[in-house]
């Protein structure tokens, strides 16, 4: 109790007691959390605003120096390649249209007009023709994650000077963030960061660039109104009401660049301690004579076996011990990569290239992996995958490419299955075991394990069926025919319980 309380206290009890109590409740309340109260070694964190007031301070120059690592540090080049690979994949995410009519049922018939159609639109589906699909949606997933968001448009039917190059006239154009301006901000029309939203926050249109602000023979670019219903602006938020995306490095672009720093003076180190071989003593002064002349040409190149033969009196040879390269470094660089894997969602060894561990400890880190990378595919596929197949499909029923049979509701004719690369198998034996046994114990079906594996069942039972055909007539016998030959390879002449439909099965 300070001076000022004990004065009260004195005079009025009754307030000096209020007034202890009131104080006794506030240093309750502040004692509720440790990390609520500052201290001299722990400063509290302050909160700059909502979330588009924190893209708006800083977004741009993480950008640029994600942009700056992309290119020049071979840790984060290697990590946004395995991001790349194990979302989009070889041949990008797989769409398999799925059709249905009233009843459920997919419509075999429409999937038959779906496909060809859509492996024509495979082909070239942007308007540079530069890139086929799985190219564009490896292209727009690494801007996705270094810049944090990406922009496409879409551009149907008939475009001046555009040809679609395509059956259905249907073309994307992609488009960097740069060309949307962070700092085009006006209150009276709700444009913030340069996203025009309605009363609710749904995006009404875009303002964008002419030209992107960054080529040499731009001063001052145009901007230009784009409707939403025609531009996507795909992103990465961790906020509620985020207009703008941010890298997925942002929070590992510190320990990046100190980790680029330390790897660089430890191989300039290094390089300097190979460069350093001998050095030679002098002996006591007392040994040379006043009059002596500097002996020249002291510099020998060394080689295996040499011998020094031109020391002076009382020269001797040392050797320099530089302990070079750090034995810790890979240490202290495996730490660093492991923060940072988590950071960026890729896993360590990955990111490390370093593969060592027990078959049970690399596949707890792939199972677990593949749950991030799951999401970030799913993140794609609603953001650019689906949008650019449905409005695939509108402009194939809009240009009479695609006739929807009776009975086929028009919400239902863009219904696909989406499927984004398959973790792999570290062991195949164990894999195909484990699945097989769940196959035939009725925990999944057939259908669901071809799908996982990026194959269609129907084309995947009509391949069997046409190579089990083609095989007995030519007299072939297959040990991959369970109606030919038993699990344990015996040739069998009545057909036992096959794990796959009888080649005489018709599957249509």
């Amino acid at each position: 109790m300070n001076r000022l309380d004990s004065a009260i206290a004195a005079i009025s009890p009754g307030w000096g007691a209020r007034r202890a109590h009131a104080r006794a409740k506030i240093a309750a309340y502040s004692s509720a959390y440790d990390a609520a109260n500052p201290t001299r070694l722990r400063e509290s964190a302050r909160d700059y605003g909502s979330g588009n007031t924190v893209v708006a301070s800083g977004s741009v120059r993480i950008r640029a120096q994600a942009r700056h690592l992309d290119r020049n540090h071979d840790i984060v080049v290697n990590g946004f390649n395995q991001m790349v690979q194990n979302v989009i994949g070889r041949d990008g995410i797989g769409i398999e249209p799925q059709p249905r009519d009233a009843n459920g049922n997919i419509v075999e018939s429409l999937v038959d007009q779906i496909t060809p159609l859509l492996r024509d639109f495979w082909k070239r589906p942007e308007v540079s023709w530069c890139h086929d699909f799985g190219a564009a949606q490896r292209l727009m997933a690494r801007t996705l994650f270094r810049d944090g968001e990406c922009l496409y448009q879409d551009l149907i039917g008939p475009v001046p000077y555009l040809d679609h190059g395509t059956i259905v006239p249907y073309s994307i154009e992609m488009i960097e963030p740069d060309l949307m301006p962070l700092d085009l901000n006006d209150s009276t029309r709700n444009i913030i960061q340069g996203v025009e939203r309605n009363a609710w926050g749904r995006p009404v249109a875009y303002h964008l660039y002419k030209q992107h602000p960054g080529d040499p023979n731009v001063l001052m670019p145009q901007i230009k109104r784009v409707s939403a219903d025609f531009v996507h602006h795909a992103k990465m938020v961790d906020r509620i009401g985020q207009v703008r995306g941010v890298s997925v490095l942002a929070s590992v672009l510190t320990r990046l660049d100190d980790l680029k720093d330390y790897e660089e003076s430890e191989r300039v180190a290094a390089k300097i301690a190979a460069s350093m071989a001998a050095f030679i003593i002098k002996g006591d002064p007392q040994s040379y004579g006043e009059n002596e002349d500097k002996p020249h040409g002291r510099r020998m190149r060394f080689q295996p076996g040499m011998v020094f033969d031109d020391l002076v009196q009382g020269e001797s040879v040392g050797t320099v011990d530089t302990n070079r390269p750090n034995p810790n470094l890979e240490t202290y660089r495996n730490g660093q990569l492991r923060a940072v894997a988590g950071g960026m969602r890729v896993s360590f060894s990955s990111l490390s290239k370093n593969y060592n561990g027990t078959y049970s400890a690399q596949r707890q880190e792939l199972v677990e992996q593949y749950g991030a990378y799951g999401v970030l595919a799913y993140e794609v596929i609603s953001q650019i995958v689906r949008p650019i197949y449905e409005r695939f499909i509108q402009a194939a029923i809009a240009s009479g490419e695609l006739v929807i049979p009776a009975g086929v509701s028009r919400a239902t004719v863009s219904d696909a299955m989406f499927m984004p690369p398959v973790m792999p198998w570290i062991n195949p034996v164990h894999e195909a075991t484990g699945l097989r046994m769940m196959i035939r114990a009725g925990i999944r079906s057939l259908t669901s394990v071809i799908s996982e594996r990026g194959g269609r069942m129907y084309d995947t039972l009509e391949e069997i069926r046409n190579e089990r055909a083609w095989a007995n007539e030519l007299g072939i016998t297959l040990d991959s025919d369970p109606g030919q030959v038993s699990d344990s390879g015996v040739a069998q002449s009545v057909q036992a319980d096959p794990t796959l439909p009888h080649v005489t099965e018709d599957t249509q």
